[in-house]
């Protein structure tokens, strides 16, 4: 099974960068307990009047998400305010000799932040740490049919090669 190194995602995590993005610095860094209130104030940008989970849910969730290794939730902000997130799981893997594969999810940027280019920093750094854990492919599944998302996804350097598919037990959101 590949190895998954660990020293960059630890260095990132301690060391955020810093990317200067119109007379503002957008801070990436993986979420903290911390975190928690205003990222989820910020799911509502994502999803908005989806239900959010109580304070003590939420921690729950989030502490077992920490046991995945490799998986993250990478937060931007600007000023100590998050926003912009996106969530990395590493997935481990019987195929391609045990590399392990990512799956991105939650992308979100608040709306009053979108256009500014913090999102795709956001994915790629979520995507370097995928390779810095040894996946071998990255996937991102979007359920918006509009077409300025289907070209910010492909400008973010992701590739409409596959068909996907899912099954629900909670009915899709509106668009």
């Amino acid at each position: 099974m590949a190895q998954m190194p660990r020293a960059a995602a630890q260095f990132e995590q301690e060391n955020p960068k810093q990317i200067p993005m119109n007379d503002t610095v957008l801070s990436i860094r993986q979420a903290r307990q911390a975190d928690l209130p205003p990222l989820l104030d910020l799911y509502q940008h994502l999803a908005p009047g989806d239900q959010r989970a109580s304070p003590e849910l939420a921690s729950e969730i989030f502490s077992r998400f920490l046991t995945y290794p490799g998986s993250a939730i990478f937060i931007g902000e600007i000023a100590s305010s998050i926003v912009s997130s996106c969530t990395l799981v590493v997935v481990p893997n019987l195929t391609r000799g045990g590399s392990p594969y990512g799956l991105i999810e939650n992308v979100v940027t608040d709306e009053r932040f979108r256009g500014q280019g913090h999102a795709t920093q956001l994915l790629d750094a979520a995507t370097s740490s995928a390779w810095d854990h040894g996946c071998y492919k990255v996937m991102l599944l979007t359920g918006s049919k509009d077409s300025a998302t289907i070209n910010f996804y492909l400008h973010a350097g992701f590739e409409q090669t596959k068909t996907g598919f899912q099954k629900r037990r909670i009915a899709t959101r509106k668009e």
